[in-house]
């Protein structure tokens, strides 16, 4: 069985883990950074208006909200490496590429590419001399457009990062619309598309029910598969907080994770004084990869259990029946499977002993309210939204939906990656978006669904794409199945790449390909003279503006708004409803069409933004208005989902997790530290269990190749790969992301939103021989 610890245990068998996470070395990381990227000054001036309301720029890392009060030092840790490494005094110049091919290029580690710095011209690929040659703006639009107009609009697919604004990400997707596409792959496709999907048929909207507010009451709060100390370090704060005031933090991840065991939080003086920190999980049940389904369910069954005695003896039950027969649907159903499950079964399938899930449905039945948090490691699975409707049925139950201090809280990537989503970006957008689209810009939107990430994957193994278009990103290493289609990229006849800094992407191109160099968010963005706001929506449905301070890193960048203007100028026949010069001048102007499209949800954008740098996105759950088919809140489960053991290890093969470094941003590599897990100078490892090592006979230190488990015949593997023990459930290993990507097929991803199942990847593991070692030199995973 995997570990569970509570309370005391938790904290007295850290190991490697004895100091807190954040604290000193925080900030001595964050100091490190800028001088590395040779910004020491510059960088921490820009950390005065980070992430503040009115004047200030929005952190181009994390969707974590800003408090209603924003302190003068609103960042974490890896919001500043964000912002180093975009504020960067490097440069890639036309002489760099002049000096390199790019098959030479495609051997350089994706840190050092990104670590030459920012893009400072356009530049177009020469296939007489493998490389990238300058380009004047005008004559790079005008040859992408005339390729454009020669294409068939259903292979175009236009890519759009969770970096991209919400005015430049609406301009996309209308340039799209008017170009004849309906492809719109999202890098939300690849982690929270699950929560986008499944959210919304269990309580009719697919983001959060929280607000920062209600975690300041909330009596209890589950983590389920997410680190929030490496991938959205201000929630440390919130956590920290809560259980300084006596509530409850009940963590499930396989992975022991050093900032969900104990937090020093930096921005509190006694933490930093003592450098002891915080105790973050009064409970830290590792269960075992895929388990999620069977934990939830086993604390379920528990709270089902008591609530059937409570009531047998003439007591109050300990869940919300009030609240269930007038809100939801599908209890009864949901109960009964409950308590037909076996506890047998349920500790076989979710690695935890019966005890563990009783623990957590006690701390569950000791709170008033609940919150319940969740990222990819519950998402990135096949059952993917299945893990999602379980963690709303935990909290239907309860009635801890729509109250102060409880709800649905997925904690999400990129910084605007659900505004991406708001304003348009979707291959499967409703009648309701798009016949006002038709009504405002006078056009004929498609109605049928295009590619998603994985869609469009498919369509490039099969070369029937004829022009991918990233707005941000790094698409080519960030997809499943990388090698494979890495491989058919050149049979794309036109790539155009919107990027702010060299990445592997670029160098995996099409016949004709393009590098088009954007304004990054810290830097002021001037049009017609005036400086520009953008704005982005967080997690939590907060839309903010964000002005960038800084002068642009080259005179010759252009903001994202721009050129999408400038490529739908190019492409599409002019539109007396549709003037991209006019809307580029002012932004304000981008927005008011955007409240057009959706007057209801945008009402008085303008104003609400002007007024006060932010404004809160109206969530019809948090009043307990359900848009479902029923009508109501539905208890979620499809009856078969502890009869099909697709993600339970066995002895033949192992499941493998990908992840995050610490000095990791989705797949932008800061460093090759890893200072939470105590790996340094290297990202080439798989983690294992000691029990594991000895079991099969490899020790810590051997180099291994990893073999992907699937059943279609096609051989995906990666060599060279140095072992070592880590605390994880046996049958389980850890290794990071993208490094792994090879080893997951395109087709291994969530049943209902094509979401890439990156966190259940079934591997067998095999030692090599210190001959393959010595021939592998030079091609051993990337350290």
């Amino acid at each position: 069985m995997a570990r569970s610890l509570t309370d005391d245990a938790v904290h007295g068998q850290q190991n490697a883990h004895d100091a807190p996470g954040g604290g000193w070395q925080s900030i001595q990381a964050t100091e490190t950074h800028f001088l590395r990227e040779k910004v020491p000054f510059k960088g921490n001036a820009l950390m005065l208006k980070i992430n503040q309301p009115k004047g200030g720029f929005e952190c181009p890392s994390c969707a974590w909200p800003n408090p209603a009060k924003p302190g003068p030092a609103e960042f974490c840790e890896n919001g500043a490496k964000a912002v180093a490494w975009e504020t960067t005094a490097a440069r890639t110049t036309p002489e760099f590429f002049a000096k390199h091919t790019l098959s030479e290029l495609l051997d350089w580690s994706d840190h050092a590419l990104e670590k030459q710095g920012r893009l400072t011209h356009p530049m177009r690929y020469n296939a007489t001399t493998d490389k990238y040659d300058p380009i004047d703006w005008d004559t790079a639009f005008r040859e992408i457009g005339e390729r454009l107009k020669t294409y068939d609009p259903q292979k175009v697919e236009l890519y759009t990062s969770g970096r991209t604004s919400n005015e430049a990400a609406f301009l996309w997707q209308l340039f799209g619309r008017m170009l004849g596409t309906h492809n719109f792959p999202d890098c939300s496709n690849m982690c929270h598309e699950t929560t986008t999907v499944a959210l919304p048929q269990s309580i009719g909207v697919g983001k959060a029910t929280t607000t920062l507010e209600d975690f300041e009451h909330a009596d209890a709060i589950f983590l389920f598969g997410q680190n929030a100390g490496t991938n959205s370090p201000r929630m440390m704060g919130l956590l920290h907080e809560a259980r300084q005031r006596g509530a409850e933090v009940i963590t499930f991840n396989p992975l022991r994770e050093r900032a969900l065991v104990k937090f020093a939080n930096p921005q509190t003086p006694r933490d930093m004084l003592t450098n002891r920190g915080v105790p973050i999980s009064s409970q830290y049940h590792q269960l075992r990869i895929g388990g999620d389904i069977a934990a939830i369910q086993g604390m379920c069954k528990r709270i089902l259990e008591a609530d059937d005695q409570a009531r047998q003896d003439g007591r109050r039950g300990v869940i919300d029946h009030d609240f269930i027969s007038m809100h939801t649907a599908g209890f009864d159903d949901f109960a009964a499977h409950c308590r037909a499950l076996s506890w047998e079964r349920l500790e076989r399938h979710s690695g935890l002993e019966r005890a563990a899930m009783e623990d957590a449905a006690a701390a569950w039945m000791r709170a008033e309210r609940v919150i319940c948090c969740w990222g990819m490691g519950i998402t990135q699975h096949i059952r993917g939204g299945d893990n999602v409707h379980q963690i709303l049925n935990l909290l239907l139950m309860g009635g801890h939906i729509g109250r102060r201090g409880a709800g649905a809280c997925p904690v999400r990537g990129h910084s605007n990656v659900q505004g991406d989503r708001t304003v348009g970006i979707f291959h499967k957008s409703g009648e309701a978006f798009l016949s006002k689209l038709d009504e405002v810009f006078g056009i004929d939107c498609r109605r049928e669904h295009g590619h998603d990430v994985a869609l469009c994957c498919e369509a490039i193994l099969r070369d029937e794409v004829d022009a991918f278009l990233g707005m941000g990103g790094n698409f080519f290493r960030a997809i499943s199945d990388q090698a494979r289609v890495a491989a058919r990229v050149k049979h794309i006849p036109l790539t155009v790449q919107i990027a702010t800094k060299l990445n592997r992407s670029h160098l995996l191109h099409g016949k004709a390909a393009y590098l088009l160099p954007p304004l990054a968010r810290t830097e002021k963005d001037v049009q017609a003279g005036v400086e520009q706001t953008i704005t982005i929506e967080d997690g939590m449905c907060n839309v903010q503006g964000s002005t960038g301070a800084l002068e642009p890193a080259s005179p010759h960048l252009r903001s994202e708004i721009a050129i999408v203007a400038g490529l739908a100028r190019a492409t599409l026949t002019p539109n007396p409803k549709v003037d991209w010069e006019w809307l580029c001048e002012d932004y304000a102007r981008i927005r008011d069409k955007i409240e057009a499209t959706q007057p209801e949800t945008f009402r008085d954008y303008n104003r609400r933004l002007d007024a006060e740098g932010v404004f809160h996105l109206d969530i019809a759950a948090r009043d307990r208005l359900w848009h479902t088919d029923s009508g109501k809140a539905n208890f979620l489960f499809p009856g078969d989902m502890l009869t099909e053991d697709d993600s339970a290890p066995d002895d033949t093969h192992f499941q493998l997790l990908s992840i995050r470094g610490h000095d990791q941003y989705n797949t932008t590599v800061y460093s090759y530290d890893d200072r939470y897990r105590d790996i340094y100078g290297t990202r080439s490892v798989v983690m294992m269990n000691p029990a594991d090592m000895e079991k099969h006979g490899f020790e810590a230190g051997h180099r291994v190749t990893l073999t992907a488990v699937s059943d279609d015949g096609i051989e995906r593997q990666v060599s060279g790969f140095k072992l070592i023990a880590y605390d994880l459930p046996e049958n389980c290993l850890g290794a990071y992301y993208p490094e792994v990507n090879d080893l997951i097929p395109v087709t291994n991803r969530d049943r209902q939103s094509n979401t890439i199942a990156g966190k259940s990847i079934p591997v067998t593991l095999s030692l090599m021989s210190s001959e393959e070692v010595e021939n592998a030199t030079g091609m051993l995973a990337t350290s």
